[in-house]
């Protein structure tokens, strides 16, 4: 839920017995990460990872509202594990990658899958398709660091109790270590910061009064509507 009183963007979610202030300085983003999702995509599997943002602006919590834009008519789930950064860095080694990460939880890359089609044709950045108010839903919860094992959970997202995607995080072509060193050569990573390390394959069209359910083994199951 959005706590007000403290900031207009923060989100707190269960972390332990507690809860953590989710307030990200940046939401990065990975782009075919999953060989399978860069197919349906019908595109080239990429050689080094492929990044983008969105604004904290969208974020959104459980059981919350995924809004559908009306400049858009096709928008699209994309399920994600996403890191929650722990501690700040920059030039991160991979072989330290691990001890910046505060946890883990689910993240909803929602996208306006037309706009992004016509920003790919014009070689334009994915900018206004990826980052309406409401297109990034997290939780349910945050796991600490230590809680699982991020290379090999069962990921997958239904809609209206309909299985859409299924996979696990072992498909992901770079591993979390490789993109925090990657990601951390470019921009600092500050405490709080999210990565939404890539979607399977399965993405598909959302609508009006749709119930989605995303999980990943070990956090739980991130529900939202669509209005």
């Amino acid at each position: 839920m959005y706590n007000f009183f403290i900031d207009f963007f923060m989100l707190l979610l269960p972390f332990g017995e507690k809860e953590y202030a989710l307030n990200p300085s940046k939401i990065i983003c990975l782009g075919k990460n999953y060989a399978a999702h860069a197919r349906e995509m019908k595109s080239e599997v990429p050689r080094e990872p492929i990044i983008f943002l969105k604004p904290p602006s969208s974020l959104i919590g459980p059981n919350d509202k995924v809004i559908l834009p009306p400049m858009s008519r096709e928008v699209h789930h994309e399920v994600e594990l996403a890191v929650i950064i722990g501690k700040n860095g920059k030039n991160i080694p991979q072989d330290e990658a691990m001890e910046h990460i505060l946890g883990y939880t689910i993240l909803l890359d929602i996208t306006a899958r037309d706009i992004q089609s016509v920003a790919r044709e014009r070689g334009l950045p994915w900018t206004v398709s990826k980052g309406f108010d409401t297109f990034a839903p997290v939780g349910p919860r945050i796991v600490a660091a230590v809680g699982i094992d991020p290379h090999n959970v069962e990921i997958g997202l239904k809609v209206n109790g309909e299985i859409r995607q299924r996979s696990n995080t072992s498909n992901m072509l770079f591993k979390i270590p490789q993109l925090i060193e990657y990601i951390s050569s470019i921009m600092t990573l500050e405490s709080g910061d999210i990565i939404a390390t890539g979607t399977p394959e399965g993405v598909g069209k959302i609508e009006h009064g749709d119930v989605i359910e995303a999980w990943i083994e070990g956090i739980g199951i991130l529900k939202v509507h669509v209005v």
